[in-house]
Order: C-alpha cells, then structure tokens, then sequence
C-alpha cells in the first residue's frame, strides 16, 4: 500500500501563492489516482482536487476552480498542489490521499499525515 508524505505547508501573507508536494513510496505510485483534502479547524473535511494515475484528467470543488491547480509528476512519485491568491480561509491542514479510483469525493483509501497552511498577515 502507498505510503504518502506532504510538505510545503507554512505561514503566508493574504494574496500570496504556495505549492504543496507530496511523496508516494511504497507501492506504484502509477497505479493510484491523487487527491487533494483540507481539513478548516473546527470543520469537516473539504475536496480540493484531484487528477488520474496518467496526469491526463482532472477535477476541481467549485470554491477553488482557476486558483488551485493540481499536477503530478510520476517519474518523482509526487504530486502538487499549486496554490494562488492565497486567503484567509485557505488555513487549513492540507491532505493527499490516493486511491485506485479517481473520483471527485472523499472517497480515497490512503492520506498522508497532513499540512498545516496558514494565511495571516
């Protein structure tokens, strides 16, 4: 089973971009499609984005459709999360999660430990 670790996450001012990355080990990471997730403190996880094991499709929530922008790079193991005009209710721990199937959901098998993203002047 695929093992995922994401980095990236710091502070950052209002307006600022940020690109998340997580690392896959443990497994193909060519055989999983990749999801992005965050959890706001206090509430309930949210879909961010997600792209097929072949890079070649992709899908976004409507709240951050033309500011985030989901890529992955399979010759790495890792995928990205590139991350624009940065506002205060971005803050959140941020997620991927992997699954043998794609879907726009939360319905994805394996997530990383998490990272926190915080936007505070």
């Amino acid at each position: 089973q695929v093992v995922l670790v994401e980095s990236g996450g710091r502070l950052v001012q209002p307006g600022s971009s940020l690109r998340l990355s997580c690392e896959a080990s443990e497994g193909t990471f060519t055989d999983y499609a990749v999801a992005w997730l965050r959890r706001p403190e206090g509430k309930e996880v949210e879909f961010l984005a997600a792209i097929t094991k072949d890079g070649q499709n992709t899908g976004y929530s409507d709240f951050v459709k033309g500011r985030f922008t989901i890529s992955r790079d399979n010759a790495k193991n890792t995928a990205y999360l590139q991350m624009n005009t940065l506002q205060s209710d971005d803050t959140a721990v941020y997620y991927c999660a992997a699954d043998v199937y794609y879907g726009i959901s939360l319905q994805y098998a394996y997530w990383g430990q998490g990272t926190q993203v915080t936007v505070s002047s």
